[in-house]
């Protein structure tokens, strides 16, 4: 299975691996946290995180940033008119409208996690205030729509999910030194919560391997049983 990589003028080389094909996947990671998710809101946040797969893959198959952006814009629009529209014939927006808009998280608002990917599309280098912007649209949004899907509006995430988000570019990205100022800038955000409540476990699962990534300076492999063990401790424990 092969990769392609975003190739802008300096801007982060994105390569992100084949858990995006023509029917988007989560990768093991997100499908193990999904399995302890409650079974009556388990569509709902797989269609997120679908949804969040979806919006990476036009960018891991995209040879041309504008080409790129042109189709973002689509999504965007495409999310947005799900507020007033019936959902077209694509799977991924169908599952969206059935699961997670039913439960009460707007096109809008998933529109919003557009930006975040649009900003890996710019040419020129990325600076402190453009992984920030990232991090926030992509991850932040994902994880405070995620809480909102798990029945927990008020536990602090955003934080959390701009730290994953980060550490998931640096896994992602196909050039070591932007990989290392991937973490470096999640290493600044601040840590947030010191244990989480048991319905955002699931959330916290995957942000507890991204502190582990951050705190080691460099991507782990996926799945090692050490990662997994982790998982299922802060599942257990919320720490």
């Amino acid at each position: 299975m092969g990769s392609q990589c975003l190739k802008g003028e300096g801007r982060f080389q994105l390569a992100l691996e084949r858990r995006v094909a023509m029917n988007p996947d989560l990768d093991p990671e997100c499908r193990l946290a999904l399995a302890y998710v409650p079974a009556d809101r388990r569509p709902a946040l797989e269609a997120l995180w679908r949804l969040d797969v979806t919006l990476g893959q036009v960018l891991a198959t995209g040879t041309d940033p504008m080409i790129s952006r042109i189709r973002l814009a689509w999504w965007r629009e495409a999310l947005e008119r799900l507020d007033r529209e019936r959902a077209p014939a694509e799977p991924v927006l169908e599952a969206t409208a059935a699961d997670v808009l039913s439960k009460g998280v707007s096109g809008g608002e998933l529109a919003a996690m557009v930006d975040g990917w649009e900003v890996l599309t710019e040419p020129g280098g990325l600076g402190e205030s453009d992984l920030a912007a990232y991090a926030r649209a992509r991850g932040g949004l994902l994880f405070r729509h995620a809480a909102r899907l798990l029945g927990d509006c008020e536990h602090p995430v955003v934080e959390a999910g701009s730290r994953w988000a980060l550490a998931d570019l640096a896994r992602r990205c196909g050039n070591a030194r932007e990989s290392k100022a991937a973490l470096e800038a999640a290493f600044a955000i601040a840590g947030g919560t010191a244990r989480w409540p048991a319905p955002l476990r699931p959330l916290g699962m995957l942000a507890i391997l991204a502190d582990r990534d951050v705190a080691r300076g460099n991507p782990e492999a996926q799945g090692s049983p050490g990662r997994i063990w982790r998982m299922i401790r802060h599942r257990l424990t919320g720490r």
